[in-house]
């Protein structure tokens, strides 16, 4: 999954890719300036969705379960505390912190202070559950057990 995200990122230039990185490498708590990369979230998605053109049903399944279980990874109660929002803007906003990339996950998920409030990516959440319904007309059932709505990983939340 990771990969393909990247792939969609580098379609969109550099000037996107520094402000990527600036996400992640932002020195001593400076506040993140995520404008650029809300700006050009439309674009990435449809980059993404040109790379998944050929992609068959289980391919989609796949991924759509790798977005289940990194939502569900950053499903904590010290992440939402930094990133905020109701049920679904949590949710919309973890999706944000996944569609951003791998560095950026891994950054949040070991340290939620370099998590950036309020940035949502609603569309990230169920992308590739969407383009299964869109080609092969259902949602795929991902059969892991797992939520990736707001609240389900306990641990996250208890713990």
């Amino acid at each position: 999954m990771w990969s393909l995200l990247e792939a969609a990122w580098a379609r969109l230039g550099p000037d996107v890719g520094q402000a990527r990185q600036a996400l992640v490498v932002r020195p001593g708590g400076t506040p993140a300036g995520p404008a650029v990369l809300k700006g050009a979230l439309p674009d990435f998605l449809d980059a993404l969705r040109r790379l998944c053109q050929g992609l068959s049903a289980g391919e989609l399944i796949a991924l759509d379960r790798a977005v289940e279980r990194k939502l569900w990874e950053i499903d904590r109660a010290d992440v939402h505390t930094v990133i905020g929002g109701s049920d679904d803007g949590f949710l919309y906003a973890r999706g944000f912190t996944v569609a951003m990339g791998r560095d950026f996950h891994s950054s949040v998920a070991g340290d939620p202070q370099t998590g950036v409030p309020w940035a949502e990516c609603e569309e990230m959440c169920y992308f590739f559950a969407h383009l299964h319904h869109e080609r092969f007309g259902a949602f795929p059932d991902t059969g892991s057990g797992i939520s990736r709505e707001s609240g389900q990983n306990l641990a996250g939340w208890l713990g």
